[in-house]
């Protein structure tokens, strides 16, 4: 059996790639286990960076819907469970992480794949790649962070038209709203996230990570606890 994550290491950086490429991607127990383990390790190797992609034509078609049937001891599955017990700790591991995080989007992301994307710190994302929030689809709200990143990003109207519609959103207009940080051909996608990793990982670390926390915090507080917030940074990093 293949694994379904791979990591490598790029000198102070990982590279994390979802693999399962005969089904987009999509993400099983086993699957949720080895990207904690993998996200796990880079947090406790102290990766300067960390780039998470998808292997094949893909990088995340969301959950498996077959990994759970009918007539098994686990139906109907418990949803708040599955959620706290395998998306959750893996969305907060991101965004705990102190090395930056970069996506590189080479395909669809839906559903819990678009939210894995979009918690991560930059998200690049080739000509060919689309974001589908297809909760609505299957009679469900977006979840794994979803319902708190989109707004943030995009506004609260397209926010709310992608979630109720799950109208897939092409990477051009990802990026011309503002969700992705840059775009790229196919076939350059992963040449410049690797690129942007060796950068980031070659840059001041601590300032990285504190520049992560500070936009974290500007997300739920005033100007002036912000203020406070920068000062602090400031004298930690210097």
């Amino acid at each position: 059996m293949s694994e379904t994550v791979l990591v490598e290491t790029h000198g102070d950086w990982l590279q994390i790639t979802l693999n399962r490429p005969d089904k987009l991607n999509c993400l099983n127990e086993e699957m949720h286990l080895a990207l904690r383990d993998a996200l796990q390790r880079a947090h406790d190797q102290a990766a300067r960076a960390v780039l998470i992609t998808g292997a094949g034509r893909g990088f995340c078609a969301g959950q498996d819907l077959g990994d759970r049937r009918p007539g098994t001891a686990d139906w109907p599955p418990d949803l708040q469970q599955t959620l706290n017990d395998y998306f959750n700790p893996n969305i907060k591991l991101i965004d705990s992480m102190p090395a930056p995080v970069i996506c590189a989007v080479n395909g669809v992301a839906a559903g819990a794949g678009a939210s894995i994307a979009l918690a991560c710190d930059m998200v690049l994302a080739a000509d060919s790649a689309s974001f589908i929030q297809s909760f609505s689809k299957i009679g469900l709200v977006p979840d794994a962070g979803s319902s708190w990143i989109l707004p943030r990003r995009v506004g609260i109207a397209r926010a709310m038209g992608l979630a109720l519609t799950a109208t897939p959103l092409s990477a051009a207009d990802a990026e011309a709203w503002g969700l992705i940080w840059k775009r790229y051909e196919d076939n350059a996608l992963l040449p410049a996230a690797q690129a942007l990793a060796d950068q980031l990982a070659s840059g001041p670390t601590a300032a990285f990570a504190a520049t992560k926390m500070l936009m974290q915090h500007a997300a739920k507080t005033d100007l002036d606890t912000q203020l406070d917030h920068e000062a602090r940074a400031q004298k930690s990093c210097a």
